[in-house]
């Protein structure tokens, strides 16, 4: 809420986007809280900005012209996690973490323990560097993905050791048991960069014959897709099933017959519940995680 006694004139740029953003959200309600389609406006996610020497950081460079934040760390939580914690917001299926991180350069996350989850990290923009327990050390750029197994117990860290900003988004998932062997992989981006107006198939179960860059112990798949505008790809989902949407970038448009469309903005999300064949409309670069319906999760505020 804004300041009722503040003139409008003096509202800054982040106020007048939530305002829109809430304005947008209210005027498409009818139709995002379909059965079969829900939108998250980005200012439905909560966003945190902590000290950085909770992770080992020195102090942030107030002057530094490469820094496009205040603070070294910018992430926001699409569920319930660290700080944040919203009982009607804790996870989409198997889906528990999903984070939009953006790290200022010379910044990360020094070493820190995991257990007992599937962790896959899209890369955005700009370079993260990885090391690990596995004796793994790896630095991959913009459209790359890898996933960490943790199982049994692996410490890693997260870096940006470069001079520009990176963004990238990381996943959670529900292990199919507890106790795997830790494992990590990745696929370099320059792979399917230039695979435009199409889906790119990156992350699959290990239970599955399909093939793809990675594949983790839980049931998922997980597609990117960059639209030029105007372009137009589909995805059915399966009325046993269900998908996760991230704008990654840009301003896509959903649409189905049922629910007409929804455009979205950078940092927005929506759920999605079959069966149904959802339309998805250029400009944009989307992320979609697709999973069993297990009836689990979801936006329970909205």
């Amino acid at each position: 809420r804004t300041n009722p006694t503040r003139p409008w004139f003096l509202l800054s740029a982040h106020h007048i986007s939530n305002i829109q953003a809430t304005i947008q959200y209210k005027m498409l309600s009818s139709k995002a809280k379909s059965a079969n389609f829900k939108y998250i406006p980005r200012n439905k996610l909560a966003v945190s900005e902590p000290n950085p020497r909770w992770f080992g950081n020195p102090s942030n460079e107030i002057n530094n012209s490469k820094w496009t934040q205040k603070n070294w760390l910018k992430s926001r939580f699409h569920f319930s996690f660290a700080e944040y914690y919203n009982y009607k917001n804790t996870n989409f299926g198997v889906l528990r973490v999903m984070n939009d991180d953006l790290v200022q350069p010379k910044r990360g996350f020094g070493s820190h323990p995991h257990t007992n989850a599937e962790i896959v990290t899209y890369i955005v923009e700009g370079k993260l560097t990885h090391k690990d327990s596995m004796h793994t050390s790896e630095t991959l750029g913009p459209g790359s993905i890898q996933f960490m197994t943790a199982g049994s117990g692996v410490v890693h860290s997260e870096h940006n050791l470069q001079d520009e900003p990176l963004r990238f988004i990381q996943m959670w998932l529900n292990p199919k048991q507890r106790g795997l062997k830790p494992n990590y992989g990745s696929m370099c981006g320059s792979k399917c960069n230039d695979k435009k107006n199409k889906w790119n198939h990156l992350v699959s179960s290990t239970d599955t014959k399909i093939k793809t860059p990675v594949e983790i112990n839980t049931d998922v798949n997980i597609y990117v897709a960059k639209l030029e505008e105007g372009s137009m790809i589909s995805k059915k989902i399966s009325s046993n099933r269900q998908a996760y949407v991230l704008a990654v970038d840009g301003t896509p448009t959903i649409s189905t017959k049922s629910d007409g469309e929804q455009k979205m903005r950078r940092h927005d999300a929506a759920e999605l519940y079959g069966e149904e064949e959802f339309t998805f409309k250029g400009p944009g670069h989307v992320l979609l995680v697709e999973m069993e319906k297990d009836g689990s999760g979801g936006r329970k505020d909205l």
